[in-house]
């Protein structure tokens, strides 16, 4: 099968001219590709030196805030930033039980999505609507090109050694909705493909001869099947049914269809598939060498390090309460850093899975091990996490300590630099916590320059016994930072019916949290915004808890949190920059974009105004 084509019009391309355009517009595609990364990385650098300049005149005490731009270039670059920001932040969500994931990309993704579009509508089209005898076969094998053609791109996107995050400065896993938008893309672009040359096999009256003499066809039609089935098994209802089982099936059907791509498609058009190989052999041999690597130790040193052992980490499993799993991994020899998340493998409870987890500490682990130890908390959905916290629980009912063998892979992840704003605003939901706390950890255990001179940090659940693993942390990181001269403020909001009591209270009885809450809900009965939201944590209100709790330095809450209002005070308050960092579900991570866009666009950040910038990182946990 040749993608050149067959002159039966006057006016048509010959062979060899519209192989030569074909071919052309593949080349085009990725020098597009690499334009974009070019413009990123350019973008990447810029704010590297924004940044670093930041941190040398904090260092230097040059000026009282050292996140405001100084120069007239660094004002227009702030300006810039802060309309892309306004203009990329807002996400609208479908509020609608069961619809949910529905709900659009925000709209930094549209424009991404938009521009890519566009270039894939001009390749399709471009040179190729001619009508003429050999309308149907030229778009049907211009649409072939532009389909194989993104192929690697689409493998490239898949994988964890990704040399396109490396570029961009972000983690594989935030380019995962491109795999999946680029992957529909190349469903649409291969049915126009298959739709054009069918049609003409149609009116030439040609089906049957093309598929008893053509082997090809018949895999070309077995490669649109299986890119069918994955594009509908993307889809979030799909994979959230069984993850697992979704991962095994997406990956044995990515290897398929790229058999049948190679069968399908001619000797010079191969390479895009031996591209996708490559890229998919590398990925896959760089995780296999980083789970010897950081798993296997031919001399481990017991002697001075509890938990040395030849293969794997020992683990200790601690249950909290029927909702969460505490993993306390030992003797990890690899540096990370707050934000960043690992695969974790545990033969004896999962053979065959492994999983991707936020580490949910900053630092070794004091008391467990001279060597490096880590936590991650694991929530019990169904699958594996389900059984971890069941023999988690079986365990300590029979007062076990037995110790499981865990293999990790990792860490992975770019996260921001955290000490370049003037202040920050942490924004977390049950075990989203795990991401927010060891950055505000990190931030005050660090002895390098650091512009940070606030953190306002927030935690908000249902149950109180997903917040009370943490709530000792944060006892001492208010201790900490009184020490290192930063002004925190914690508030904890615990949203289940009398759930407020179950959180340790370090010197008062479940009555006063109790009372607590009582009264938090009559001051605020009947004062919901038009969402349903009752407004807290704010004014005079927020007072009243916190001089009715028995720590004066975190103020709980019974009642959902106001995230904008609470971002407008940390905002309000600074005189410089401000870090907003969110994890959390699709609504809590919605609402602090439009939050956040909003506060942006009234304050008029970097137009004229003294209103400085605001950034906003998103860690959003789904399937």
């Amino acid at each position: 099968m040749d993608m050149g084509g067959m002159d039966m019009g006057g006016e048509s391309m010959s062979p060899g001219d519209m192989e030569t355009t074909n071919m052309a517009y593949a080349k085009g595609y990725w020098y597009f590709i690499a334009v974009a990364l070019a413009l990123f990385l350019i973008v990447r650098t810029v704010n590297f030196v924004q940044g670093w300049s930041r941190l040398r005149r904090s260092k230097t005490h040059s000026v009282k805030f050292p996140t405001k731009p100084t120069t007239p270039y660094s004002q227009l670059w702030a300006t810039l930033t802060a309309v892309a920001r306004e203009m990329s932040y807002p996400q609208f969500y479908v509020p609608i039980r069961g619809l949910t994931w529905m709900t659009p990309p925000p709209m930094s993704r549209i424009y991404v999505l938009l521009v890519y579009w566009a270039v894939i509508i001009y390749m399709m089209v471009k040179d190729a609507v001619i009508v003429d005898w050999n309308f149907y076969e030229r778009i049907g094998y211009r649409n072939a090109w532009v389909t194989v053609t993104q192929v690697p791109f689409l493998y490239l996107l898949a994988s964890r050694a990704n040399v396109i995050a490396f570029i961009v400065g972000m983690s594989y896993e935030r380019l995962n909705w491109l795999h999946r938008w680029v992957a529909r893309t190349m469903f649409v672009t291969a049915s126009v493909h298959g739709f054009h040359f069918w049609t003409g096999w149609v009116q030439s009256e040609l089906v049957d001869v093309e598929l008893s003499m053509m082997p090809m066809v018949k895999y070309g039609l077995g490669a649109w099947g299986i890119l069918l089935w994955m594009t509908i098994t993307s889809f979030k209802p799909f994979r959230s049914m069984a993850y697992e089982l979704f991962v095994i099936q997406h990956i044995l059907a990515a290897i398929i269809f790229l058999w049948l791509i190679y069968v399908h498609v001619p000797k010079n058009a191969r390479y895009n598939v031996w591209f996708a190989i490559a890229a998919l052999c590398f990925d896959r041999a760089f995780r296999l060498g980083l789970l010897f690597w950081q798993n296997i130790k031919l001399r481990p040193n017991r002697s001075c390090c509890e938990g040395g052992q030849w293969i794997g980490h020992q683990t200790q499993l601690s249950p909290v309460g029927d909702s969460l799993t505490v993993l306390t991994i030992k003797d990890v020899h690899f540096k990370w850093k707050p934000g960043q998340h690992l695969y974790l493998w545990m033969p004896g409870v999962a053979p065959f899975e492994a999983h991707p987890y936020t580490i949910a500490s900053a630092h070794q682990m004091p008391e467990t091990c001279v060597c490096n130890s880590i936590q991650l908390v694991v929530r019990a959905h169904s699958g594996f996490s389900k059984r971890l916290n069941r023999l988690a629980r079986k365990m300590e009912e029979s007062e076990k300590k037995q110790a499981l063998t865990a293999l990790v892979v990792g860490p992975y992840g770019y996260p921001a630099r955290w000490d370049i704003f003037e202040t920050l605003v942490l924004i977390s939901a049950s075990t989203g916590a795990s991401y927010t706390l060891p950055i505000l950890e990190s931030v005050l255990h660090s002895k390098a320059p650091s512009c940070i001179k606030r953190i306002d940090f927030l935690l908000a659940a249902r149950q109180g016994e997903e917040i009370g693993f943490y709530h000792e942390r944060l006892h001492e990181a208010i201790e900490k930072a009184k020490s290192v001269g930063i002004e925190l403020e914690v508030h904890i909001a615990v949203t289940g019916d009398g759930q407020l009591a179950v959180l340790p209270f370090p010197s008062s009885s479940v009555s006063a949290a109790s009372q607590e809450k009582q009264t938090f809900e009559e001051e605020f009965k009947g004062s919901a915004n038009v969402e349903g939201v009752v407004t807290p944590l704010m004014g005079q209100s927020r007072r009243r808890l916190s001089g009715t709790s028995a720590d004066s330095h975190i103020h709980h809450s019974a009642s959902r949190p106001d995230v904008a209002g609470f971002i407008r005070t940390a905002v309000e308050a600074t005189g410089g920059e401000t870090g907003v960092v969110v994890c959390g579900g699709q609504s809590l991570v919605a609402k602090t974009r439009m939050s956040v866009a909003k506060l942006s666009d009234e304050r008029a950040v970097h137009k004229g105004t003294d209103a400085q910038g605001i950034y906003l990182h998103v860690e959003e946990y789904c399937f």
